[in-house]
C-alpha cells in the first residue's frame, strides 16, 4: 500500500477520489504542525497541500519514499522547488481551477471602486445616510486597460465586453490579430495609460514587469483613472501609488495584493478613502477550492497508479520510465532555450524552429520541446513559466512552433538546434550532449563555438580586427573578473567574429557599457546559465 498524506483542508469529493483507490492509504491531517509533518514524512509516498503548508528542503530530504507533492492551487511559493528538483520529487499544481474566480474578483473590485460600495457600506453601518457623498462612475462606455493577456486577462476581456466597456490590451508578446479576435485593441503601454478609465493588472512579476507602474507612468494616466491589482504587489511601486492617490493623479485603487503581505498596519493604503483592499482572496471561492483539490487528487492517483505525470512544474508530463531516459536532453533543451532568450533583448518573435538530429530522435522529442519552450520563455515572462503552461503561452501569443528530426547529427552523436525568428531577424543556438551527461553549446548564430552552459557567459559579436581580444582581456582585468574559458570563431577573414567567455562573476554594468561603446563591438550580452537539476 502507498501512503498519501494531506496536510491542509481538502474537499469531501477530493478525499473520496483518494480513498476509493484501493492501493492507497489516506491520512487526512489538516493543521498538522511542521514538527509532526517532519516526523511523518519519512513514510509518505505522496503529499497533498495547499498554501498553508511550507515545504522546506529539510522536509523534502526527510521524505525517503516521497515521490510527488501536489499543490491544490496555482502558486508554489510555499514549496522549495530547487530542493524538489535535487531530490527528484515531482511537484504538480492545478493551473486551471481558479481562472474564473480570479477574473470575477477583479471585476468585482472594479465595480466596488467605481461605485465606492465598501465605503458606502461602512457609512451606513456607522449610522450615516449620505448618498451624495458616494458619487460613482458607470462602467458602460468606459475604457478598461488590461495589462497582460493570459488566461485571466482574456476572461476579463469577456466580462468587460459584456458590461459594454471598450478594452485596450497591452501585451507585447501577443499579435494584433489574436488580440482583435479576443475583442480588444492592441496598444502600447503609453496609449493604455493615456486612454484607460480603469486599469487591471494580470502579468507575472519579473525583471520586465517589476514596478511597471511607478511615478513616471502615473504621470501619463488619464484623469479619473482607477487601478485594480489582483495579481502581484511588486508590479506597482507602492510609495509612488500612494503619492498619486493623494494628489489625485490616480482617482482610486482596488487592491487584493501588496508588496509585503500582510501589509504593515501603518501602511497609508489601509486608511485612504479612495482605496479598497481585500486580503489576497482572489481565488477564495467554494467553487475554486473544490476544483483545485479535486484536480490535485486526480493527479496523485494517476501518478501513483499508472506513472503518468500531469501538470508537473519541474518535469514534463510523461510516463515516469520515459522521463528517466530523457533527463539529460531535458537539461540541454532548457539550457539552450534560456541561453538564446537572454540575447533577444525582450524583442518579440513569431516562429520557433527546433531541429533534432542523431541518437536522441529514437525517443519522443515532445518532452524536450517542452523543456526548450520553458527555458526560452522564462527569462522573458518570469519564473511562473513551467512545463505545464509553456506550450499554452506560446499558443496564446500566436507563435508558430515547428520540429524537424534527422537521423544523423553532423560531427556529433546528437544535437539540438533552436532558431527563433521575428521582425528583429533570426537568432539561433546549437547544443549537444557529450558522453550523455555534459551539456555543451556548440554553435551560436551560425558561428561554431563551444561553451559549457554554466555560470555567466559573455557573448560578444565583433568586427574581425586586431585588438578585440586584448580589449576583452583588459576590461575583464580592470573589473577583477577572471575568465575561466574563452572560445572564438569567425565567419571569414576581415568579416565578423564571435567570442564566448565563461567568467567567474557577473560583469558590472559599467564594464558592459564600456565594451559596447567600442567601435569594433557589434553586440555584447552576458548570459546567466539556468540551473537545471534532475536526480
Amino acid at each position: 500500500m502507498l501512503r498519501v498524506l494531506i496536510s491542509d483542508n481538502f474537499s469531501a469529493e477530493s478525499l473520496q477520489i483518494l480513498t476509493n483507490t484501493e492501493t492507497l492509504t489516506v491520512d487526512y491531517r489538516p493543521g498538522i504542525t511542521p514538527d509532526e509533518l517532519l516526523d511523518e514524512i519519512t513514510d509518505v509516498d505522496a503529499l497533498l497541500v495547499r498554501g498553508g503548508t511550507t515545504i522546506t528542503e529539510q522536509l523534502l530530504r526527510a521524505g525517503a519514499k516521497l515521490k510527488i507533492v501536489a499543490r491544490a492551487g496555482i502558486g508554489v511559493e510555499n514549496i522549495d522547488m530547487i530542493a524538489a528538483n535535487q531530490c527528484g520529487i515531482v511537484v504538480t499544481n492545478t493551473p486551471s481551477g481558479s481562472t474564473t474566480t480570479i477574473a470575477e474578483h477583479a471585476i468585482s473590485m472594479m465595480m466596488s471602486i467605481a461605485r465606492m460600495i465598501p465605503q458606502a457600506h461602512i457609512s451606513v453601518r456607522d449610522g450615516q445616510w449620505n448618498s451624495t457623498k458616494f458619487m460613482g462612475s458607470e462602467l458602460s462606455g468606459k475604457t478598461l486597460g488590461i495589462i497582460g493577456g493570459g488566461k485571466i486577462g482574456r476572461r476579463i476581456i469577456e466580462y468587460a465586453r459584456g458590461l459594454h466597456m471598450l478594452v485596450n490590451l497591452y501585451d507585447p508578446y501577443l499579435s494584433e490579430e489574436i488580440i482583435k479576435r479576443l475583442g480588444a485593441s492592441k496598444v502600447n503601454l503609453d496609449t493604455l495609460l493615456h486612454s484607460a478609465d480603469f486599469i487591471s493588472l494580470h502579468v507575472p512579476l519579473n525583471n520586465e514587469t517589476e514596478e511597471l507602474l511607478n511615478a513616471e507612468t502615473f504621470t501619463k494616466l488619464k484623469p479619473g483613472c482607477r487601478l485594480i491589482n489582483c495579481a502581484l504587489g511588486g508590479l506597482v511601486n507602492e510609495t509612488d501609488m500612494i503619492n498619486a492617490l493623494r494628489d489625485g493623479t490616480l482617482a482610486g485603487a482596488a487592491l487584493d495584493t501588496f508588496t509585503t503581505e500582510p501589509p504593515h498596519p501603518s501602511n497609508p493604503l489601509l486608511t485612504m478613502d479612495n482605496v479598497i483592499c481585500t486580503p489576497h482572496i482572489r481565488a477564495a471561492t467554494v467553487d475554486a477550492q473544490e476544483n483545485v483539490t479535486v484536480q490535485a487528487a486526480h493527479q496523485v492517483v494517476d501518478f501513483l497508479t499508472t506513472g503518468i505525470v500531469r501538470n508537473a512544474l519541474n518535469v514534463p508530463s510523461v510516463n515516469a520510465d520515459l522521463l528517466d531516459s530523457l533527463r539529460p536532453y531535458l537539461e540541454l533543451g532548457e539550457k539552450i532555450g534560456s541561453f538564446l532568450a537572454q540575447q533577444l533583448d525582450n524583442k518579440p518573435f513569431d516562429d520557433i524552429a527546433i531541429e533534432y538530429s542523431g541518437e536522441l530522435t529514437r525517443h519522443s522529442t515532445e518532452p524536450i520541446t517542452l523543456a526548450i519552450l520553458k527555458g526560452l520563455l522564462t527569462p522573458i515572462i518570469g519564473p511562473r513559466v513551467n512545463y505545464v503552461n509553456a506550450p499554452h503561452i506560446v499558443l496564446e501569443r500566436g507563435i508558430n512552433v515547428s520540429e524537424i528530426r534527422r537521423n544523423v547529427a553532423e560531427g556529433f552523436s546528437n544535437m539540438i538546434e533552436l532558431v527563433v525568428s521575428g521582425k528583429q531577424g533570426q537568432r539561433s543556438v546549437r547544443g549537444a550532449m557529450f558522453n550523455n551527461r555534459e551539456c555543451r553549446i556548440v554553435g551560436v548564430d551560425g558561428y561554431s563555438v563551444e561553451a559549457i552552459p554554466s555560470g555567466t557567459i559573455l557573448v560578444v559579436k565583433n568586427h574581425d580586427r586586431p585588438g578585440v581580444i586584448a580589449l576583452l582581456g583588459t576590461l575583464m582585468a580592470e573589473s577583477d573578473i577572471n575568465v575561466a574559458m574563452m572560445n572564438l570563431s569567425r565567419g571569414k577573414i576581415n568579416g565578423t567574429a564571435m567570442s564566448l567567455l565563461t567568467v567567474d562573476h557577473r560583469i558590472p554594468n559599467e564594464t558592459m557599457e564600456q565594451l559596447r561603446q567600442n567601435d569594433n563591438i557589434l553586440s555584447a550580452v552576458q548570459v546567466a546559465a539556468v540551473q537545471v537539476e534532475f536526480s
